[in-house]
């Protein structure tokens, strides 16, 4: 998909980008396809990874913020987009794994931004469908509503006002609390969430919703974020307690639910922390591959991220694509993280192994049979 020489958006092979150690990233990562954009107006980097369409097309947010450089850029594409193929596959939903990320190194004035975003749709509307998207960090969905002006239909969480569904947030937060729910009736019992003590970390659009369906169900819930005018409105509409956030990870819960930045779960954090659960919507919660063993060595039972947060990119693709009511939504992500959790926790039983090794056997399971 070359550009002509006055398009906005020219081409770049990987040898015009030349990020130190691509090759091996790429060798790493195992996936089908990378895409690199440089937009000629801002000097932004569009980075589209796509990891895998064996369940069906690749299918992910697009993130917007200035990273280090572009090879910091692609390395969060590469592994985001990895992350997507798992959720998906553990799901048992017909999408692929794939992600993309704006890398726009100086801050941009709204208009600037605004044209960033259309031509970014254009690469979408030239893709046809090969990679399809919808908001992410950095992004909304009055975002995807420019991106589809030229992007549509393959353009996801648009407003209603655009014809889309809406914000994500919700759905998301629903799987998070059926993930918690079910792996919290696993671990204490019949009782599930009532008189639990969760810490969620991070109010946005799903922390928020989720404090409340976890007090809906009985659970004692105190949170952190911060964003201090954030942290001051949710104590005051949901009358929970406020956990500073130097505080957060030696304070004593059941379970730990992060929903803010990912990597919070690292040889720092994890002899901190005093709970018996872990589970949020935050993407890529460990830092690396040695800390789920950190966490079972502690007795902390890690549910992957992946198992419990697919419920906004479930539910708004089930919508938009699929003919789904939005009641039809809420059941199947319940129905289908209950079902996920559930078997990555008998698998962590059975097998003795740990719960990001048992969720990696249930994605390689359905991709497989997926292939075959």
């Amino acid at each position: 998909m070359q550009s002509g020489t006055n398009d906005p958006l020219s081409g770049a092979s990987l040898a015009d980008a030349h990020p130190f150690g691509l090759a091996e990233k790429l060798d790493r990562w195992g996936g089908e396809e990378l895409i690199l954009r440089r937009d000629g107006p801002t000097g932004a980097w569009i980075v589209i990874a796509l990891h895998s369409s064996v369940m069906g097309p690749p299918t992910g947010g697009t993130r917007f913020k200035p990273y280090p450089d572009l090879d910091a850029a692609i390395a969060d594409a590469l592994r985001l987009s990895e992350g997507m193929t798992h959720k998906y596959a553990v799901a048992g939903f017909p999408r692929g794994g794939g992600k993309a990320v704006i890398h726009a190194p100086i801050p941009l004035d709204p208009a600037a931004r605004a044209g960033l975003l259309r031509r970014y749709g254009s690469v979408l509307s030239r893709l046809g469908g090969t990679f399809q998207t919808g908001p992410d960090v950095g992004t909304s969905s009055e975002d995807m509503d420019v991106i589809g002006e030229n992007g549509a239909p393959w353009v996801f969480a648009r407003t209603p006002a655009a014809g889309g569904a809406g914000s994500s947030g919700p759905y998301t937060a629903l799987g998070v609390f059926a993930g918690i729910r079910a792996a919290c009736t696993h671990v204490f019992g019949g009782e599930g969430l009532r008189g639990r003590t969760v810490l969620v970390q991070g109010a946005g659009s799903v922390g928020e919703r989720l404090i409340t369906l976890l007090r809906s169900a009985g659970a004692s819930v105190c949170f952190s974020d911060v964003d201090p005018e954030c942290a001051r409105r949710i104590r005051e509409q949901e009358a929970v307690p406020l956990v500073e956030p130097e505080a957060v990870y030696g304070t004593a819960c059941d379970v730990f639910a992060p929903c803010a930045l990912g990597a919070v779960l690292n040889e720092r954090t994890i002899p901190l922390l005093s709970c018996r659960l872990v589970a949020g919507g935050a993407n890529n919660q460990l830092a690396g591959e040695a800390d789920g063993t950190r966490l079972h060595e502690r007795g902390i039972l890690y549910v992957p991220d992946y198992a419990v947060n697919i419920g906004g990119a479930m539910a708004i693709t089930g919508i938009e694509a699929m003919g789904w009511t939005p009641s039809e939504a809420e059941r199947r992500v319940v129905e289908s993280v209950e079902r996920a959790v559930g078997r990555l926790l008998e698998l962590v039983e059975r097998e003795g192994v740990l719960p990001e090794v048992a969720a990696r056997s249930l994605a390689r399971e359905r991709l497989a049979a997926a292939s075959a």
